[in-house]
């Protein structure tokens, strides 16, 4: 008999994340499954760097053990499945190692595996097709080290469907770590998209832990604490809506403002969020807050999936290496750049002595200086910083030689200066991630319990359809030429937000605080304006895409993050701080708007 309530709880947002988190959910003593979402670009480029040197690696070993190892019987007990992509490019070593500690504590699982994401094999067949890298536009490359396909629901569904207890999987969609059970236990069909719609978006406000229930919060001082986080929970109903809230007495916070920026995190077209299963709208999302941390979260709808799967494939491009100094004193910030600028005039003059090409590219950036904020810094000065300054390079031997050169800064150079306390770094090879849109006809998906494989029956072709074309609000004005009239005020005071990263895009989510606001941010807070403003970041252009569900702006930036987090010498590789960087930007207001009960008061500073 189907289920009228399936409750699940997002137990990891990535490789790394709190030992503290599957205790605190399984006390709810509530739960139908438990998720660990454990993959992001950069993990997969890690986990595959470690599978190159041993066949016994490759996966979120600490998911593995201690996370499920020291929580087996308690979630065995409580009859919880338990659902995770923590197989990352091994997931067969991932479940083999599982079922020793299980079989070591006496118990019997049904432990699946799902794969068939790995396009290495197909590399030959891809070739002879027009694929292309989905940005640059360029032809498969040569050096591809890894390519891994973002698979669906529909074969952890299989898993379920056939008694799994466990599904571990390698690369798919984050979102169907939730999907899949929604889809077992309600019986949603391939074709109930506005369902499949919304079973992604709980996924998404599940897939990054406790990022929905108050963690990197704007308004962080809402949640008292963070010492015991709490960890999402949705409780879904059949009809396809849900109740996002968190264990009772544990931190943080569940409000509008919390789900609001997840919704918009690592997004790009609202109406059109490009998923396995079904082309998702959550333009229209309505948030409705329920007291006592419980938000319910409704209206997402659905569209027939693309005959595409999207897949990212590590390529190898030479090495890189990132050193950090502390630097005190007056003009600290001056120091630490001359620093940096001499040893890497120093390291070019001796790479042309020895044969050496020249670095490809480097990267001088001053913590504490406001470097990141380009031309909108206030810091004037500073008497302790921190200096990092990147290379890439390649040749390993290179950079090994600048490494060998750095220490001699602390008797020839700036006073005042000491080293990061890690030792010399060593060069480490750069990956640069592409992205690709593969046909899903050539990946051979594979189920398996126990080593044994299940027979599958894929989905039909005759649901998918081509994507709907990206409409990007037409709304734009010359900066220079900006004359609204008020008084100033950040950004900050009428919004909140958050940012995220796609390969080399950066997304920022702008809700306001108020529909009275969102006026003021339609009508000034323009793409123009935003490209303008972060122009010392953004190479590309920039969308501003409207969600008036609940009062936001999607803004997506094109070639943002100087390459993508695996090969950005950046030290925010990821823009992570994108969204408060914006925040500051200037938007101009009537009088009566900073009495009203919703706006936030800083001043024109933010400080």
């Amino acid at each position: 008999m189907k289920k009228d309530t399936v409750i699940i709880g997002g137990a990891a947002g990535m490789w790394g994340d709190s030992l503290t988190a599957t205790p605190q959910l399984l006390a709810t003593k509530k739960l139908d499954y438990l998720i660990y979402e454990c993959l992001a670009e950069i993990t997969m480029a890690i986990m595959t760097r470690a599978y190159m040197k041993s066949p016994e690696l490759g996966y979120a070993i600490d998911i593995i053990n201690p996370i499920l190892s020291n929580n087996l019987k308690d979630i065995q007990q409580q009859g919880i499945k338990v659902i995770t992509n923590g197989g990352g490019v091994n997931p067969h070593a991932a479940a083999k190692k599982l079922r020793e500690l299980a079989e070591a504590q006496g118990i019997e699982l049904k432990i699946a595996v799902v794969d068939g994401d790995d396009m290495v094999p197909k590399f030959d067949q891809l070739r002879d097709l027009p694929v292309k890298e989905m940005q640059s536009g360029e032809l498969l490359c040569e050096k591809m080290i890894s390519m891994n396909a973002y698979l669906g629901a529909w074969p952890i569904v299989a898993a379920l469907d056939a008694g799994a207890d466990i599904v571990i999987t390698g690369r798919v969609a984050d979102s169907c770590l939730v999907l899949a059970p929604l889809m077992h236990e309600f019986g949603w069909g391939l074709e109930d998209f506005d369902k499949l719609a919304q079973g992604s978006l709980a996924g998404h406000l599940l897939e990054c832990g406790p990022q929905s229930t108050g963690g990197l919060m704007t308004d962080w001082q809402q949640s008292e604490s963070w010492v015991n986080m709490g960890y999402p929970i949705a409780e879904c109903s059949a009809d396809g809506s849900f109740v996002l809230t968190k264990p009772e007495l544990s931190d943080g916070i569940v409000n509008i403002a919390s789900v609001s920026e997840q919704v918009i995190y690592e997004i790009g077209d609202p109406k059109a969020y490009l998923l396995p299963d079904v082309v998702a709208n959550f333009s229209e999302v309505k948030l409705t807050d329920l007291g006592n941390h419980r938000v319910k979260v409704e209206g997402a709808r659905g569209l027939p999936p693309t005959p595409y799967y999207k897949a990212c494939a590590q390529v190898a491009d030479g090495y890189r290496m990132t050193f950090l100094l502390m630097i005190g004193g007056r003009d600290a910030a001056k120091k630490g750049r001359r620093v940096a600028e001499s040893i890497l005039a120093r390291a070019s003059g001796l790479y042309k002595q020895l044969g050496f090409e020249d670095f490809r590219e480097t990267s001088i950036e001053v913590m504490g200086a406001e470097d990141t904020y380009g031309p909108h810094s206030r810091m004037r000065d500073s008497r302790e910083v921190i200096l990092k300054f990147a290379a890439h390079h390649n040749s390993r031997d290179a950079l090994n030689l600048l490494a060998r050169e750095t220490p001699s800064v602390g008797l020839g150079m700036a006073q005042g200066m000491c080293g990061g306390g890690g030792g010399r770094p060593k060069a480490s090879p750069y990956i640069q991630l592409n992205s690709y849109l593969i046909p899903k006809e050539l990946v051979e998906v594979k189920v398996s319990i126990n080593d044994q494989p299940l027979a599958l029956e894929p989905p039909s072709a005759s649901i998918w359809q081509q994507p709907p074309a990206s409409a990007p609000d037409s709304v734009s004005d010359q900066v220079s030429e900006r004359n609204f009239s008020g008084v100033a005020v950040p950004l900050l005071s009428l919004a909140y937000g958050r940012s995220g990263d796609k390969g080399d895009f950066i997304n920022v989510g702008i809700c306001a605080r108020s529909k009275d606001f969102l006026p003021l941010i339609a009508e000034q807070l323009t793409a123009d304006y935003v490209r303008d403003y972060l122009a010392h970041l953004v190479e590309g252009r920039v969308e501003r895409y409207p969600l008036p569900g609940f009062d936001t702006f999607n803004f997506l930036m094109y070639q943002a993050l100087g390459g993508g987090g695996t090969a950005s010498l950046r030290y925010d590789a990821q823009g992570k701080a994108t969204a408060q960087m914006l925040l500051d930007i200037t938007i101009m207001v009537p009088d009566e708007i900073l009495t009203h009960p919703d706006f936030y008061a800083v001043d024109a500073l933010g400080e």
